[in-house]
């Protein structure tokens, strides 16, 4: 007698009728396929609105308490976890201890997929215990099935310390509502490859990770206005970047950007209040500290008249 399988029944797994004959249709008629699609993959995660903001909003508030955010994952699920935290240092200047990413089967398997690894349970409540959580933090669980046995153990796991949980699923059916604290669940639909979760599953769940960490990141002062003022400047992109952040702020020319970003050390923060206060670059941080780190509460003004004039005459944007 079969069993029957528990993930057939999964949306993630259906078939699309929309592309049967995919393999038969031509690139353009591929193209147009996969872009009608996509546009599901939008309408879905406008549906999760209420949701997402819930979740930006417990994880403002662990940064605020001094907590940390953790993605875990396998597989594509676990890719963009980890791709998304690995971004936080260099746009935000975040310290690496404050956003990570777990993912089943190690470092390795980010480009070495490791099969089986995503079905062992206890090996995700492991991995999760190594961190040593506390409810300072929150916890984003992604799996687009929903089933993923590694991350469940991790969330079982986290569970235990009072963690916050965030779980960012395509299946809004899972059982798994009543054990996180939020469940953003964008019903995507069939894939045009039934079952490649890296294609509407794989852009919802982006969509979803980018809204949660950005609204989190501009809540605790990352940007003023919509510039990434907290940007790193290791490389001479970003260095290139930082100058015309104070470019567009301060109305200073591309040289004058630069000598003032050297005295400040290359912070970009620093060197708005120090050119728009006259602190020196000491001073200009203990106001930074006291005003939140963020700009705009250090030196009272609103960028946003000044970048509307600016654009307004076609000055360059940085």
């Amino acid at each position: 007698m079969s069993t029957r399988s528990k993930w057939q029944s999964l949306p993630t797994e259906a078939i699309n009728l929309n592309t049967l004959s995919m393999d038969q249709a031509s690139t353009e008629e591929i193209i147009t396929l996969m872009l009608q699609e996509d546009r599901k993959a939008i309408t879905a995660v406008q549906r999760e609105k209420q949701r997402i903001a819930v979740g930006a909003e417990l994880i403002t508030e662990a940064f605020r308490r001094g907590g940390r955010l953790v993605f875990v994952g396998a597989g594509t699920s676990g890719r963009l976890g980890v791709l998304e935290a690995a971004e936080m240092l260099p746009t935000f200047g975040t310290p690496p201890r404050l956003i990570q990413a777990i993912m089943a089967g190690g470092r390795e398997a980010f480009f070495t997929p490791r099969e089986g690894v995503e079905d062992n349970f206890e090996e995700g409540s492991r991995a999760i215990s190594r961190l040593r959580l506390t409810n300072r933090d929150v916890l984003i669980g992604v799996s687009a099935s929903g089933m993923t046995q590694f991350v469940r153990g991790a969330l079982t796991r986290a569970r235990r310390t009072g963690v916050k949980i965030i779980f960012v699923t395509c299946w809004p059916g899972t059982e798994l509502q009543t054990f996180v604290d939020v469940i953003i669940a964008p019903a995507v639909g069939p894939e045009v490859i039934a079952g490649s979760t890296r294609l509407k599953a794989g852009s919802a769940t982006k969509m979803v990770l980018n809204m949660l960490t950005t609204i989190s990141m501009v809540h605790i002062g990352k940007t003023y206005g919509n510039l990434m003022v907290d940007v790193q400047t290791g490389s001479e992109q970003r260095r290139d970047r930082a100058r015309g952040i104070i470019t567009m702020v301060t109305g200073l020319d591309y040289d004058a950007a630069g000598a003032l970003l050297k005295r400040a050390r290359w912070n970009v923060k620093a060197a708005i209040v120090m050119e728009r206060t006259g602190d020196t670059y000491g001073k200009a941080i203990g106001r930074l500290k006291r005003a939140g780190d963020s700009v705009r509460n250090a030196i009272g003004e609103d960028v946003e008249p000044r970048l509307r004039e600016r654009l307004r005459h076609g000055r360059v944007s940085p």
